[in-house]
């Protein structure tokens, strides 16, 4: 079993930056690919990017390349989520997933079988 705590959200001007972390329980956390989503109010929740096992291999969504950057960090069990540039259209609730499936799936909700509880992020023009 495996829990996941995100924490770093908050609210801030355009143009502004936030780094999320998620912090894992339990000794498989090397073993697990980690990802980050987001939802909207109405909207359905979306991927942002994911990073595999030893840190080497990230992707990203459109929408975030060239503006977030994830790293992880398997001594502490931490991933982390650097947001700069940040828009009001970033603004939703964030999610951490960890996953054992390959990359291919990682873009993909039903690919990770823990999530933690969210943390709002707000950017206001």
């Amino acid at each position: 079993q495996v829990q996941l705590v995100e924490s770093g959200g908050g609210s801030v001007q355009a143009g502004g930056s936030l780094r999320l972390s998620c912090a894992a329980s339990g000794r498989t956390f090397g073993l697990l690919a980690m990802g980050w989503f987001r939802q909207a109010p109405g909207k359905e929740r979306e991927f942002v990017g994911a990073i595999s096992q030893n840190g080497g291999n990230t992707i990203y969504s459109d929408s975030a390349k060239g503006r977030f950057t994830l790293s992880r960090d398997n001594a502490k069990n931490t991933v982390y989520l650097q947001m700069d540039s940040l828009k009001p259209e970033d603004t939703a609730v964030y999610y951490c997933g960890a996953t054992e499936r390959e990359s291919y799936y990682w873009s993909g909700t039903l690919s990770y079988r823990y999530w933690g509880q969210g943390t709002q992020v707000t950017v206001s023009s």
